[in-house]
């Protein structure tokens, strides 16, 4: 499970995406995408001083009417999966249950980034349709919790979200996963925090709890470039991993993601790009209140904005926008987990790909 999660290269070659993976590969613009991120609002009940969206936060929120007109023309563009995100906490919008029930009835996908708090008020629609959700911990134990996660009274609400994890583990169709973003931040009187000694003892709650995976993740800076680490700090993270090894079964994996992999070989901040149009944003998007945009690392640019899904539709939007706004050589010196994508569709549109798959096994691609 892990390693066909991770491996969004392989995923181009499922044979359902195949025609529209052409169409990019190719040079051409797709006929729509095939994953669509979608944030339902941008508020959120927590207070996280490191939240990469903070700027973006509590400035607006789709009607409820509106969200659900999105869902149907989500459904009309054939996507094959959308993932609800912030932005703010997607269950944080009352409609949200909707798009839940209309996307996986219709069977669309479904990955859920959330925060945890209400998953008890959203469980029967994320036990039936969530193909995944990801729950962003960042911690092991309450105390450090609150330092990294507080809510908007500087309290910590872990035991309600392991609570929530819990109940949802019980009643899962689909995945359940445990995100830790390693973190450190130096305070005003010059000390340092960091929730780094966390790793196992977070691995270890995940497992207990019923997860189906813990995620380790490097932490970005505001402009998404990768915060590098302190020698001993990923040396502390990689020993606790190895510990954590201890745990893995069929049912439960570590996934180290592509920004841990990048910290391990000391590429840097900057991921530098040599070609100038971004052939996945012809095969995702970012479904905003305030726009859409081209790539979600771009939530909030005016110049990756392609639209207004307040007051176009989501068809008209694709139909009429230039997705090649963006210039990832000078736009996009961040580190990007798609960029061997992108690379890979090159490869594929000189006629240098693999071959494809017999089945499909995973859409989020």
């Amino acid at each position: 499970m892990g390693a066909d999660r991770l491996d969004l290269v392989s995923k181009l070659y499922q044979p359902s995406s195949w025609p529209r993976i052409l169409e990019v590969a190719a040079g051409s613009r797709s006929s729509a995408p095939l994953v669509v991120d979608l944030d339902p609002t941008t508020f959120c009940d927590l207070a996280c001083p490191e939240c990469i969206s903070g700027k973006l936060l509590n400035q607006g929120r789709f009607t409820a009417d509106r969200l659900s007109e999105l869902a149907g023309e989500l459904v009309e563009m054939s996507v094959r999966a959308v993932i609800l995100i912030g932005g703010g906490e997607p269950l944080a919008h009352s409609g949200t249950k909707r798009v839940l029930r209309v996307l996986g009835e219709a069977g669309i996908a479904i990955g859920v980034v959330t925060n945890g708090t209400l998953i008890r008020q959203n469980l029967d629609e994320l036990a039936a349709y969530a193909s995944w959700v990801r729950v962003s911990m960042d911690a092991g134990t309450s105390a450090t919790y609150g330092v990294f996660r507080p809510d908007r009274k500087g309290a910590s609400v872990f035991d309600k979200v392991v609570a929530n994890m819990r109940l949802l583990a019980e009643a899962k169709t689909g995945a359940l996963g445990y995100s830790f973003l390693v973190m450190s931040r130096t305070e005003a009187d010059g000390n340092t925090v960091s929730n780094h000694h966390e790793v196992l003892t977070a691995a270890e709650l995940a497992h207990d709890i019923g997860c189906d995976y813990f995620e380790v993740k490097a932490m970005f800076d505001d402009d998404h470039h990768i915060v590098p680490v302190a020698d001993s700090l990923l040396a502390s993270v990689e020993d606790q991993l190895a510990r954590a090894a201890r745990l893995e079964d069929d049912a439960f994996q570590i996934v180290n993601s592509s920004t841990l992999h990048s910290l391990r070989a000391n590429r840097g901040p900057v991921q530098p790009k040599d070609y100038e149009r971004c052939r996945i944003a012809e095969l995702r998007t970012l479904v905003t209140p305030s726009g859409v945009y081209a790539c979600a690392y771009h939530r909030g640019n005016e110049k990756a904005k392609i639209g207004d899904a307040v007051t176009q539709s989501l068809v008209e939007i694709w139909r009429d926008s230039d997705r090649g706004l963006v210039n990832p050589s000078a736009d996009c010196r961040f580190h990007c987990a798609r960029h061997a994508s992108n690379l890979e569709l090159e490869r594929i549109g000189e006629g240098n790909g693999a071959p494809v798959l017999d089945s499909d096994y995973d859409p989020f691609i």
